[in-house]
């Protein structure tokens, strides 16, 4: 089976559409009641309506850029229907959102196989505070529960409390973690790390590294020497550079996003903790501006409260 088979059996069941659901709560219910705002009193979308349906994506952590984008969608649908009516509105942006995920995200996860990689190795960027660590332990258990062989590697070794709560992780899930002193080297953790799960024929590495937002020079060289010291043990690797951001941070997590693809090759996206905010949109924003597709989602607090990215369900979500 490849590596990511068992998400297309587990995420699509009945309890992940609930779960992901009851996540977007809060964004659901600011979204929907502007939405309702928006339209009060009047039978057609016209430019008023078109205004306030602008104004209500905005202060939902769409991005203005994205935003204009929908705008201009469906000011081209109603050029063709000149009697559009305002029930049909949710209808019409639901389906102009969901064929803008559509667009951004072409390498859908979905149809994600490993092939050939073994170790495949997954490197994680993000600051600290975002749910980097959590989102690390959740995927491993998830790995872990298909009897895929996974190792941590704790190469953030400039908080000593990185390093324990990766430990605290890999015992929780039952994963071994390759981890050195505090102050050492990160490439040289990632190095080690790689090296036994070549030996022990190991499934998945995942590298965690430092979430500091130094300067940009800094991160940059800094990742970068970790990337280089591990292909010289797995070619190619670090097959997937994921990105944690913290999607109850709004607008600062297109910031962050900005940041670390311009230091890295970022080619995948993880958005924690959006049961507790009503910013959701910076999901649909993020993916628009940066064309980096969005795989994972954390919808709770849970070991499998993080799911992989749907984009039908996760737009279901935010209508139903």
């Amino acid at each position: 089976m490849g590596l990511f088979d068992f998400f297309k059996k587990k995420e699509t069941a009945p309890e992940a559409q609930e779960a992901l659901n009851k996540g977007l709560e809060k964004t659901k219910a600011g979204f929907l009641s502007k939405l309702t705002k928006a339209v009060a009193g009047k039978s057609t979308v016209d430019d008023d309506v078109l205004d306030n349906l602008e104004e209500v994506l905005v202060t939902s952590d769409v991005g203005v850029s994205t935003t204009l984008k929908i705008i201009e969608r469906i000011q081209e649908r109603v050029a063709k229907d000149k009697y559009l009516s305002t029930s049909e509105l949710n209808l019409l942006l639901r389906d102009e959102i969901q064929l803008l995920l559509s667009e951004n995200n072409s390498n859908d996860f979905r149809s994600f196989e490993y092939g050939d990689h073994k170790p495949y190795v997954i490197m994680v960027v993000g600051v600290n505070g975002v749910g980097k660590t959590t989102t690390i332990g959740k995927l491993a258990h998830k790995l872990k529960s298909e009897n895929l062989k996974v190792v941590l590697g704790a190469a953030d070794t400039f908080r000593a409390a990185a390093v324990e709560q990766i430990r605290l992780w890999a015992e929780r899930v039952g994963v071994r973690v390759v981890a050195q002193a505090m102050g050492s080297d990160p490439a040289s953790v990632a190095f080690d790390t790689l090296q036994s799960a070549v030996a022990n024929g190991e499934d998945v590495v995942i590298i965690d590294t430092a979430g500091r937002l130094h300067n940009k020079v800094g991160l940059m060289n800094e990742l970068g020497k970790i990337k280089n010291v591990m292909q010289k043990v797995v070619p190619g690797a670090p097959h997937e550079i994921l990105l944690v951001l913290d999607g109850s941070t709004g607008q600062n997590a297109f910031e962050q996003c900005k940041q670390f693809t311009e230091a890295t090759d970022v080619n995948a996206l993880a958005i924690t903790k959006l049961d507790g905010t009503a910013k959701g949109g910076v999901v649909i924003g993020i993916s628009d501006q940066f064309k980096i597709p969005v795989k994972y989602i954390g919808v709770g607090e849970s070991m499998n409260d993080l799911q992989l990215f749907d984009k039908k369900a996760f737009v279901d979500g935010l209508f139903k």
